[in-house]
């Protein structure tokens, strides 16, 4: 199993990913192809993808930072790969690049249905927070 650096070639392939896993994502907007591929060139945000050892994509997580907290999203394990500590790799990977960017504070925003991400950050050491209420506002 290897842990690399997304590339905009891979975007099909993890688009896929996503599908299989049942995130949800908005290839219109900010999951387009042309989106992610800005995202490649941005010092604050950074894609990894977990490989088997047939090249096969089984793994993805984003890492990004607002300058003081880091973000954890788009984590993502194969059905097929999941109870063999790969999302913990992933997060670590997150983490470990969150650090290099000098972010002390690492989060994640998990829908309330997705019980294995709740159990899988619970396990890594974060606390669940639920004195907050999400709120946006989506221009396009």
């Amino acid at each position: 199993m290897n842990i690399e650096l997304f590339s905009i070639d891979d975007y099909d392939e993890l688009i896929s990913l996503w599908e299989k896993c049942g995130l949800p994502y908005d290839r219109a907007n900010r999951d387009s192809r042309e989106k992610i591929e800005q995202q490649i060139y941005d010092n604050y945000i950074v894609t990894y993808l977990l490989r088997d050892d047939t090249r096969k994509l089984i793994g993805s997580v984003i890492a990004s930072s607002d300058g003081r907290k880091g973000w954890i999203s788009r984590l993502a394990v194969d059905s097929d790969y999941r109870g063999k500590r790969l999302g913990e790799r992933l997060l670590e990977k997150a983490e470990e690049s969150l650090r290099e960017m000098g972010v002390e504070i690492f989060a994640a925003l998990i829908e309330d249905v997705n019980f294995p991400s709740m159990a899988l950050f619970r396990r890594c050491g974060y606390e669940g927070w639920d004195k907050i209420v999400y709120f946006r506002k989506q221009l396009t």
